[in-house]
């Protein structure tokens, strides 16, 4: 019985919860990051999905400054858009300029929301100020996570 319970929860869940969709050039560092953040705190609120306009991989770096966070983002895999073009979302959240202006169309009502991170990936410097500058972003991209789950779903 307990097995039809949780199966019926799942599917319940899929009917409220909202589908989110984080998008960005490469689908390796930033939207990484905000996927990581959006489903940790969002948990049982949204289904959490990224993207981007090109693939470049998932940057270890990012996966660093989530684990310093408490965060485990080793397992995502950097995805192409289209990959996602079935999916109906309740909001696409642009983390990059580039994503936002050459972010394909989507049907439907939705939100579409914009926030631009700096890009730590492409940050010059020591060994220890690429850790300081992944954290910098990283804790901008929590705040901006926090306050769209508490403002926005």
């Amino acid at each position: 019985m307990a097995k039809f319970a949780n199966r019926d929860q799942v599917v319940a869940n899929l009917f409220i919860m909202k589908n989110v969709l984080v998008l960005c050039t490469g689908n390796s560092c930033r939207s990484q990051m905000a996927h990581g953040y959006l489903k940790t705190l969002g948990k049982n609120k949204v289904n959490v999905w990224s993207a981007g306009i090109e693939t470049h991989g998932l940057n270890q770096e990012a996966v660093a400054a989530m684990k310093r966070d408490g965060i485990d983002i080793s397992k995502h895999t950097s995805n192409l858009i289209e990959e996602y073009s079935e999916i109906e979302f309740n909001a696409v959240i642009t983390v990059c300029d580039n994503a936002k202006e050459r972010c394909p169309i989507f049907p439907g009502k939705k939100k579409k929301l914009h926030q631009n991170f700096e890009d730590p990936s492409k940050f010059k410097g020591s060994k220890i100020d690429r850790i300081a500058e992944f954290d910098r972003v990283r804790n901008q991209i929590k705040i901006y996570c926090t306050q769209f789950l508490q403002h926005e779903i």
